[in-house]
């Protein structure tokens, strides 16, 4: 049976209390999304595109999985969670059950590059490589390589908008928008020096492979 919580309040009070990361690593960028950006990110992706509902849904690099229990209620058939921490993925399996989507989202501890297959759409808050140089670039990968549509969160910038559009269509996806969006964080690590920080991001709709032949009216 379908779940569809119709007003957005319900959404982000149920993903409210997805408990975040106990013991975060700043080396990881294990940054748990706002549940107000997990609501953008899924009511965009489920609403207007009608690309959660029904459809196999991958949450890379899942975290607690926020977005992976987001979009079991919002209707997805099925979920899978795909996190290297297993302490993460514990949270988010605990958490499922406790929301009633148990049986709709699996879990992975492992790291991305085990996913094979093939997913409707790819749902993911990649780090945005401040702490390792480069380690958004193997999720934006690994989403374009398995999911027919893809939503992805990465800092904002134009030079960064520049290296993305270079990097998707090198990979040979297309983005068909770009979303503004504020992340608010609140303090997590003994370096930070305020009691939360706002961090402008851009929200990526991304197709790729058959999906963008059909998008564009081509025989696939």
């Amino acid at each position: 049976m379908q779940r569809r919580l119709v007003r957005r309040i319900d959404l982000e009070m149920a993903l409210s209390e997805v408990r975040p990361h106990p013991r975060p690593d700043p080396k990881l960028e294990q940054y748990t999304i706002p549940p107000e950006t997990a609501v953008d990110l899924l009511f965009f992706a489920a609403y207007t595109n009608d690309d959660i509902i029904g459809r196999r849904v991958l949450d890379l690099g899942c975290g607690t999985g926020r977005l992976a229990i987001g979009a079991a209620l919002l209707g997805a058939e099925e979920v899978l969670g795909v996190d290297v921490d297993a302490v993460a993925v514990r949270v988010g399996l605990e958490d499922a059950a406790k929301l009633g989507v148990d049986d709709v989202v699996s879990w992975v501890v492992g790291d991305i590059g085990v996913v094979i297959g093939g997913f409707d759409t790819v749902v993911q808050n990649p780090p945005f490589g401040v702490q390792r140089s480069k380690a958004d670039r193997r999720f934006l990968q690994k989403a374009l390589e398995v999911g027919r549509v893809v939503y992805s969160l990465h800092k904002a910038g134009v030079s960064n908008r520049r290296f993305i559009r270079r990097f998707v269509e090198l990979h040979g996806g297309k983005i068909t928008h770009i979303i503004p969006l504020r992340m608010w964080i609140p303090w997590m690590f003994t370096f930070h020096s305020k009691r939360r920080y706002m961090v402008e991001v851009d929200l990526y709709r991304i197709v790729g492979g058959r999906r963008r032949e059909r998008e564009e009216g081509k025989r696939w």
